[in-house]
């Protein structure tokens, strides 16, 4: 179920369910993928992992982040760390109607605002987990694995460059990435390489993810209450 197609009365006296909220970006993903990419793929993951599934509802995905870092291109906007963390912590406080909240984050200048996020919400009790993607090979940004990713769930959104941007180790380039933004280490924005992105690919990393965030949920969910 999306929730924001679903009326209350279809939630109402019902088990509490899941509540899955996807969490992306509106940020520039080089010159061939649009600046919603993240958005797209962690709602993508989402609506896959809970299709056929009573027990598992998808927010409206918060198209939102942490972006600073790529403030030096046209088109990004940002909530900054501080306004993304008011941000998920006012959703998970209203969502009082589940059984638990599941933050599933594709943008990985959210991880650090969401870490401390979860703290704080789990130091007052709250159900609420966040899962990030883990895959072993895969480039930072807009490279192969985003350009793949792209063309199994929206190929119309994708150019026809395959660029070549910066392929240094994330974490080398963390310290510059960090004191000047993206552009000062990639001037196209990709932290990658795009050539020999295709479909295909796309599906299989698709597949994989959206098993790895099944898995995720399964375990975060709470255990039924004693007879």
């Amino acid at each position: 179920m999306r929730l924001g197609a679903a009326a209350w009365t279809q939630l109402d006296g019902r088990a509490p369910p899941l509540l899955v909220i996807p969490l992306g970006a509106t940020e520039q993903h080089g010159p061939h993928l649009p600046l919603e990419t993240d958005t797209l793929i962690a709602g993508a993951i989402a609506d896959a992992a809970a299709a056929g599934r009573a027990d598992m509802v998808v927010a409206p995905a918060l198209p939102f982040g942490a972006s600073d870092e790529h403030a030096g291109f046209p088109g990004t906007l940002s909530l900054g760390q501080g306004g993304l963390e008011a941000a998920v912590a006012a959703l998970v406080r209203s969502a009082e109607g589940f059984a638990a909240v599941l933050l599933l984050s594709w943008h990985g200048g959210n991880a650090e605002p969401l870490g401390r996020t979860v703290a704080r919400l789990r130091e007052e009790r709250r159900r609420v987990a966040c899962w990030r993607p883990s895959h072993a090979g895969g480039d930072a940004h807009a490279g192969r694995l985003e350009t793949s990713l792209m063309l199994a769930i929206a190929p119309q959104l994708v150019g026809a460059a395959r660029p070549v941007g910066t392929t240094e180790p994330l974490a080398e380039l963390h310290p510059l990435l960090r004191e000047h933004g993206v552009r000062a280490a990639s001037p196209s924005g990709v932290l990658g390489d795009a050539r020999g992105a295709s479909a295909e690919e796309g599906r299989g990393l698709l597949r994989d993810l959206v098993a790895d965030f099944t898995a995720f949920a399964d375990a975060a969910r709470p255990a039924p209450a004693p007879a």
